[in-house]
């Protein structure tokens, strides 16, 4: 945007230049309101999109499971019927973008519908349907997703599309570009993610991505180090594994892991190795340098105006973040399913994740963790589900090495039931050994971290 651009947008007409700015500050404020501002609901604290979320899925929490099953259902037969059949009927763009994939995306609907009925209905072997597998996915997992992004797709243009994000960017460019290699407005996913959810910080940083404001490093990066999760699901955790009189310095310490994790992440491989480019159908759309002769604030208010100015119709973004609901609805939930079934199954069902862990055992005895061998397991299984870990360390005596258990799980952030899958859905450029390699460096980053904090602070 040059600033010849702007000044068209700033002409010297007081009444323009008041429009403007109110069509920047309003819809921003709301957006801050929505996705920003921690607040008090039911005894735990949480975003506005959040209590739209949690009230209607209290509203419908038994219904939720059959129509996300039925929803899941419709999703793989018509993505089946359009990879078989190809109808002409389907030739619309909306329909395309919903059904027209590849079949083994297809292959995956199919099994994530399959499991949904199952589970829904407790067919079949226990294993597939019982709490520890299906029924968290189903009962727990998928409710949550439908409720969230439902309300933070459709109010999400209030964060991103009037000018925030660019104000926000120009003043917060000098400290996340040095720290973090970033863009100063990953600030913004990073905040949406601690006070609300880590979904929605994906959610975010797909977004900005495939409207060239992130490169494809750049939004690599973000989403695989800035979607932690909330802190009231951290406050969950350390209730659960019987910790909560030590949520202070518990989330201390996942912070400053989380910190040191997301400047080293980025500088080694494979997320150093991601292409500098922009998503291909809309190339680069930012630049957060501050021309000579202007302030950072008042460079960053221009921009932002001159984004809001942009915005022609409200409906038309409103129809926009309508469409993105459909797509994690139809797209997203049978691969959540599907994925997170077959992960907890795997989990809880298995030998896997306590073979893969015996190296750990002598590393976690040298960093003097009492009762190593029950802990280990707990190293890994996070990659599965990040309530895993909790559930395994549940039972083990020292109150350090649950500390440990329930800060690492947080600060791995990689989980397949829910942030992997969002992740390999997206146009994002990640693969799926990419994120277990970055899964394994969060835990030999941030393991340390964690266990050094536990036996200074417990």
């Amino acid at each position: 945007m040059n600033e010849e651009t702007i000044a068209h947008h700033s002409s010297p007409k007081k009444s323009i230049v008041e429009s403007g700015h109110l069509k920047f500050l309003i819809p921003s404020i709301i957006g801050i309101l929505l996705f920003l501002v921690p607040l008090p609901f039911q005894g735990k604290i949480t975003i506005g999109v959040g209590i739209l979320a949690e009230s209607v899925q209290g509203l419908l929490s038994s219904q939720l499971p059959a129509i996300m099953t039925t929803l899941i259902l419709v999703s793989s037969i018509l993505a089946l019927v359009q990879v078989t059949m190809k109808p002409a009927w389907m030739d619309k763009p909306i329909l395309q973008q919903l059904f027209s994939i590849s079949p083994l995306w297809t292959s995956l609907r199919l099994l994530g519908a399959l499991l949904a009925i199952l589970t829904l209905f407790q067919l079949g072997p226990e294993w597939i349907w019982s709490q520890a597998s299906g029924g968290t996915v189903l009962y727990s997992l998928i409710p949550v997703l439908t409720t969230w992004f439902l309300f933070a797709a459709l109010l999400m243009p209030f964060l991103m599309e009037f000018g925030l994000m660019e104000f926000v960017g120009t003043l917060l460019r000098k400290i996340m570009k040095p720290l973090f290699t970033l863009p100063g407005r990953s600030s913004i996913d990073a905040t949406a993610s601690w006070m609300g959810a880590g979904p929605v910080g994906v959610l975010i940083t797909t977004q900005q991505y495939e409207q060239g404001y992130y490169d494809k490093r750049e939004a690599s990066v973000i989403a695989s180090n800035f979607s932690i999760n909330s802190i009231a699901f951290s406050l969950v955790v350390i209730s659960f594994i019987g910790l909560e009189h030590l949520f202070v310095p518990f989330y201390f310490s996942i912070t400053i892991a989380v910190i040191v994790a997301a400047i080293i992440m980025p500088r080694i491989p494979p997320l150093s190795l991601k292409k500098k480019t922009y998503h291909e159908p809309v190339g680069k759309q930012i630049s957060e340098d501050v021309p000579e002769g202007k302030s950072i604030m008042k460079w960053g208010t221009e921009l932002a105006v001159s984004k809001a100015n942009s915005v022609n119709s409200l409906g038309y973004v409103f129809k926009k973040g309508f469409t993105n609901v459909l797509d994690i609805w139809f797209g997203l939930l049978p691969i959540v399913m599907a994925l997170g079934t077959v992960a907890l199954i795997l989990a809880e069902f298995t030998p896997i994740f306590t073979w893969l862990s015996a190296p750990i055992v002598p590393v976690l005895q040298w960093m003097n963790i009492p009762e190593a061998s029950a802990a280990a397991p707990a190293m890994i299984v996070g990659f599965a589900d990040m309530f895993l870990p909790a559930v395994i360390g549940k039972n083990i005596e020292s109150e350090l090495t649950r500390f440990i258990i329930a800060g690492v799980s947080i600060t791995q952030l990689i989980y397949m039931s829910e942030i992997g899958v969002l992740l390999l859905k997206s146009k994002i450029p990640i693969k799926f050994w990419e994120l277990v390699v970055i899964f394994i460096q969060r835990t030999i980053i941030t393991l340390p971290i964690i266990t050094l904090m536990a036996h200074w602070l417990l």
